[in-house]
């Protein structure tokens, strides 16, 4: 009999250990979200948002902050802002080079890791503001993108070494920081289309979407700027093909996160076309990434999964792109051009809140030894609860704790998992809740997509139940989850 052990040696521990840690996951404690929330008010309904970026096909990102002049990929945070000095900025250049490749757009690295911020904040962050020059990049770069006829992203990482803004150190100051500096981008630079995040729930961040507030930050930044989508590069914590905390999936190419072949999901992809994200100072006669493989095996495939491509062409520490990325990137948009639109996208419900099946109380009608109930509701999508040898049907079943409103429930099976679990071993499931009576259908189908996310008429219950039939005995499930939603 297959055991969970040899089934998924694919576990992330610590990032499992991490949410449990900070969101006091347990029995005896509810996921409670932070005091402010927000509803997803929205100029344009999502599915036309996602539409128009998908559309935009192929864009430019831009890795330009402290590590461009330290030759390092994460700055160092003890460095001095004055070592950030570009002696000849010239953004239209960027801009102009992203037009010889046929992009539509493009974003920058407003603040990475080590916390530098590349426009004067009035926050204690620091940032050109302490330098001699003080020039404004991200203004910079948005008037030059805007007048090339580009629209305009930009990314911004969560965690920040400068100021603490780490694991276990998050504070309500640090909090009120990040808001402050997202309140100066998405009302100081006109529109932004993405906002890209990273650091966030990531395994050598470990900062949870619990720590720094993900619902609340979602919330100010869709009421600033109601047609800006979020994009968290969390795809190695969460499951592929399900859109949590991202109204854009966001695959690291470069990480080896690789967008499935079937996907259906809105996504970006993002891969470098120098061998690593900041410049260095041998990349100017470096290899870069071949035309062929740009168009070939990236662009036009990702495109037809309703991917965006974004490739990285880091300016060097003049703050100009080098003569052979700029020539390289000519060559790529003499070699493809493809103004139509995508293909139409199908609307997906996108999780914002808390998981509130989350360690709570869990119970089954069967498991094997060593195996419990809780491998389904353990904040991991690497663990896994199935059925005792031979079964082919059983339940979950969530004491939430007490009455819970909420509207949105899924399951996730791990397909894909291991050589032995590549397709669906459910034959039909049912979510049902107790009103105190009886137990209740929410929703009920056949065989589900390895992610599988319901929008329901919100209920108020505490006790939630997943009923599975197997095509196959052993049928796992590695989450269960339950949502109340903004609706």
């Amino acid at each position: 009999m297959t055991t969970r052990r040899d089934f998924f040696r694919l576990a992330t521990e610590t990032a499992t250990l991490a949410l449990l840690s900070t969101s006091s996951l347990s029995a005896e404690q509810d996921i409670q979200p932070h005091a402010t929330t927000y509803g997803k008010q929205r100029g344009m309904p999502l599915l036309d948002l996602q539409q128009r970026f998908v559309d935009l096909r192929f864009g430019m990102f831009l890795h330009f902050n402290m590590a461009t002049f330290q030759d390092r990929e994460w700055g160092d945070p003890t460095s001095s802002p004055e070592l950030f000095h570009p002696t000849a900025l010239d953004t239209d250049q960027w801009a102009a080079a992203a037009k010889s490749a046929n992009m539509t757009w493009g974003c920058l690295t407003t603040r990475h890791h080590d916390g530098f911020c590349i426009w004067p904040t009035k926050t204690r962050g620091t940032s050109v503001r302490q330098t001699s020059h003080q020039t404004d990049v991200v203004r910079a770069y948005v008037n030059s993108f805007r007048a090339a006829g580009l629209r305009v992203g930009l990314y911004y990482s969560i965690l920040s070494l400068r100021d603490d803004i780490r694991h276990f150190n998050i504070t309500p100051d640090k909090i009120q920081l990040v808001k402050d500096q997202l309140t100066e981008l998405f009302t100081s630079y006109g529109e932004i289309d993405v906002l890209i995040t990273d650091g966030w729930n990531a395994p050598w961040s470990r900062i949870t979407y619990e720590e720094m507030p993900f619902r609340e930050i979602y919330g100010q930044v869709t009421s600033m700027q109601p047609n800006c989508l979020i994009a968290d590069l969390n795809a190695s914590q969460y499951p592929s093909d399900g859109l949590y905390y991202s109204d854009i999936k966001a695959f690291e190419q470069n990480a080896g996160q690789k967008v499935p072949q079937q996907s259906d999901l809105p996504a970006i992809s993002c891969v470098t076309i120098t061998p690593e994200w900041f410049w260095k100072q041998r990349d100017i006669n470096g290899e870069l990434k071949p035309t062929t493989t740009v168009i070939d095996e990236w662009l036009v495939p990702l495109n037809r999964r309703h991917c965006t491509l974004i490739l990285n062409a880091p300016p060097t520490r003049e703050g100009r792109l080098a003569p052979n990325v700029v020539s390289r990137l000519a060559e790529i948009g003499r070699a493809w051009n493809h103004p139509e639109p995508s293909a139409k996208i199908d609307e997906h419900t996108v999780i914002t809140t808390p998981n509130l099946a989350t360690g709570k109380p869990i119970h089954a009608s069967s498991y094997p030894e060593g195996v419990g109930p809780d491998e389904a509701n353990d904040g991991s999508f690497q663990s896994s609860w199935y059925l005792d040898g031979g079964l082919t049907a059983g339940w979950l079943e969530v004491d939430l704790l007490k009455e819970r409103g909420f509207n949105v429930v899924s399951l996730v099976e791990p397909v894909g998992g291991e050589d032995n679990y590549q397709q669906s071993r459910i034959r039909n499931y049912r979510f049902e809740y107790w009103n105190g009576v009886n137990w209740i259908t929410l929703v009920e189908g056949g065989s589900p997509t390895p992610t599988t996310i319901h929008s329901i008429a919100r209920v108020t219950a505490r006790r939630v139940r997943l009923s599975v039939e197997g095509s196959h005995d052993m049928p796992h499930i590695a989450d269960i989850g339950v949502y109340d939603e903004p609706s």
